[in-house]
């Protein structure tokens, strides 16, 4: 019997640069939501099969990798039309609250993006200080405006946002973000009905913030 030949491996499929250069991103959020950022860039190269010298051919070194994860992860998923609808009074403060965490949540609440936040803010990572002001400064603040009209106060352009009003949202947003914690990083229990859990925290916000500021 004649020996069997040898089939040869299949050649490797060539990507094109900008494709690899997505799979690298994709796989790293995935990398970094397991390992945190202490992950090393050689184990990366093995799970996406590629050269480490490859890996670097993209991204030069491993801040650069971390900050393309960073826009991938925090920044791209921010949507302009957020605020926009956060300031749209045609509908009740009640109703236009509970929209926008209910996109906020589908965009942000997740096993990744949860998992990555804890652990950047863990290691002292600047980038959480950086997502931070942002929120606050295109979200949290334009809350507390329509919290101030809601509640018949003075406009933002009669008298500043105080902290302790910036506070005092920031305690709602936090609480909503530890139910996403409980729920991706502690696997506790949780009531699934997100939507209801929302529209109490939105509630309980305006009418408490209403009692004590009203005559």
């Amino acid at each position: 019997m004649k020996a069997e030949k040898k089939k040869k491996p299949a050649p490797r499929r060539r990507l094109r640069a900008v494709n690899r250069e997505q799979q690298i991103v994709d796989e790293a959020v995935h990398f970094f939501a397991e390992k945190g950022f202490s992950g090393q860039t050689r184990e990366l190269a093995s799970r996406l099969g590629i050269t480490q010298p490859l890996l670097y051919r993209y991204f030069p070194t491993k801040r650069d990798l971390i900050e393309r994860v960073f826009d991938e992860v925090y920044l791209n998923r921010i949507n302009p039309d957020w605020l926009a609808l956060i300031t749209d009074r045609s509908k009740s403060l009640q109703d236009r609250l509970c929209e926008f965490y209910g996109a906020y949540a589908e965009a942000t609440y997740r096993y990744e993006w949860i998992r990555i936040y804890m652990f950047s803010a863990l290691m002292g990572e600047e980038l959480n200080r950086r997502y931070t002001k942002l929120i606050e400064q295109e979200i949290l603040t334009p809350i507390c405006a329509e919290l101030r009209d809601y509640c018949g106060l003075p406009a933002v352009d009669e008298k500043p946002i105080s902290q302790l009003e910036l506070d005092e949202v920031w305690v709602m947003h936090g609480g909503l973000f530890y139910y996403a914690i409980r729920k991706h990083v502690y696997h506790s229990r949780v009531d699934n009905d997100f939507p209801a859990v929302v529209s109490r925290a939105v509630a309980v916000m305006l009418e408490g913030t209403k009692a004590v500021t009203g005559d």
